[in-house]
């Protein structure tokens, strides 16, 4: 099962591996990129769902308030980040798993960082 999980992961080339790489970093490359890349619209799809079931119209803000909103969102609401992080979690194997818990709260912070980034580039980047 682990290999198979590892054959999922698309490859994603822009990743530049440096030599002198902190452990956190080369997971966040090796591993949580490529598998955030691989549930891309998992996420959107995770993420549209929470906006439906909340009520909330982001596509009617302006770009500072959708910014303002999101930025909000993933500061405080501990429910929606934990729903999008274990959605990259689930596709660990388990020696990926072992080692995301020696650095779970840093890793936590990258992976919420890059759903974040994710999420922002598709409802702020969209022209009206």
């Amino acid at each position: 099962m682990s290999d198979l999980k590892k054959q999922l992961r698309p490859a994603i080339p822009s990743i530049q591996l440096k030599s002198n790489s902190s452990t956190e970093e080369k997971f966040q490359n090796d591993i949580i990129r490529p598998i955030i890349k691989l549930q891309h619209d998992l996420i959107v799809c995770n993420f549209t769902h929470f906006l439906a079931r909340k009520r909330v119209e982001i596509v009617a803000f302006n770009e500072n308030q959708k910014s303002d909103y999101l930025q909000k969102l993933f500061k405080t609401n501990t429910e929606l980040k934990t729903e999008l992080r274990s959605l990259i979690i689930g596709l660990f194997t388990l020696e990926e798993y072992k080692e995301y818990l020696k650095l779970k709260p840093q890793l936590n912070k990258r992976i919420n960082t890059i759903i974040q980034n994710r999420i922002g580039s598709i409802y702020l980047d969209q022209t009206d």
